[in-house]
């Protein structure tokens, strides 16, 4: 009972610094006014990385070990373990998957942001592709990710325009 105390004390101290980890993806970013599009493919590798590190360590065979001896003590505490796993597991889940498709985008982020603001010729694609990841992508296609990423676009086509007046 001593050694399961310590170990559901060591669930505890995980559980919380976990919890704070989702807490802290899930807040609100701040971001410059003027950020292009290719900061949205930036984060989500980012939080990618992150999340993919955490689940590392929480499918490690250390932790592993822990987790079966506090089974087989009936812990109270694995209830809590396994929702944070499974948030954890959707939260990587869905940076990989936006990552994905936000690489789809990436082709265009490049003649977006070097082009003159003639950039007609690329909108259309651009668009479509925009379209597919709205229409199959099971995370990003909320309103809110989509304005977002439509902000980002729309700046570096103000971004493009300022720099081909500023230098004409």
């Amino acid at each position: 009972t001593e050694v399961t105390k310590k170990l559901e004390e060591v669930i505890r101290i995980w559980t919380k610094q976990i919890r704070q980890i989702l807490v802290e993806s899930e807040q609100i970013r701040r971001e410059a006014d003027d950020v292009g599009p290719s900061a949205e493919l930036e984060h989500w590798k980012t939080r990618m990385s992150s999340f993919n590190s955490l689940l590392d360590e929480i499918k490690s065979s250390r932790v592993k070990k822990i987790i079966s001896i506090l089974q087989a003590a009936r812990s109270k505490t694995l209830k809590q373990w396994k929702e944070l796993d499974g948030s954890v597991t959707i939260a990587a889940n869905e940076a990989k998957d936006n990552v994905r498709y936000l690489y789809t985008l990436d082709k265009f982020f490049g003649p977006l942001a070097n082009a003159s603001p003639v950039m007609m010729e690329h909108i259309p694609s651009l668009m479509n592709t925009i379209y597919m990841i709205y229409c199959t992508s099971p995370y990003y296609n909320t309103s809110e990710r989509m304005t977002s990423l439509f902000l980002k676009i729309t700046n570096q086509m103000i971004n493009t325009c300022k720099t081909y007046l500023c230098e004409g």
